[in-house]
């Protein structure tokens, strides 16, 4: 019972956007992984200023063949909490879970890049 009273504190602090763990103040980016080279500007310009976003928590990072200079953010697919996102860098993968109510809106800003 505590440990449900727990998450469903902590999910209602990511909703409305409160100080949780490894989170600033008033900062929708959750800062428990590392973020590749380009991804925070990206993160902070692209996804950031949008209204309908509620949080976004960068994911694991996997190393991949080949890799491009620039990089890269991709749609992958809708999750139940909003949608999951892979930017792609110098050899590097990261995971990208954006929790909003409108990931068509979000599919559509990133697909315009």
């Amino acid at each position: 019972m505590r440990e449900m009273k727990k998450n469903i504190w902590r999910f209602k602090s990511i909703l409305r956007n409160e100080n949780v763990k490894y989170r600033g103040s008033h900062d929708k980016i959750k800062y428990e992984h590392h973020l590749i080279p380009g991804l925070d500007a990206f993160l902070r310009k692209e996804i950031f200023v949008l209204e309908y976003v509620k949080s976004i928590i960068p994911g694991r990072i996997s190393k991949s063949k080949g890799g491009q200079e620039k990089l890269k953010v991709t749609f992958q697919y809708e999750t139940p909490s909003g949608a999951k996102l892979l930017a792609k860098g110098s050899k590097v993968v990261q995971e990208v879970f954006v929790v909003t109510q409108e990931p068509e809106k979000l599919k559509e800003v990133i697909e315009e890049r």
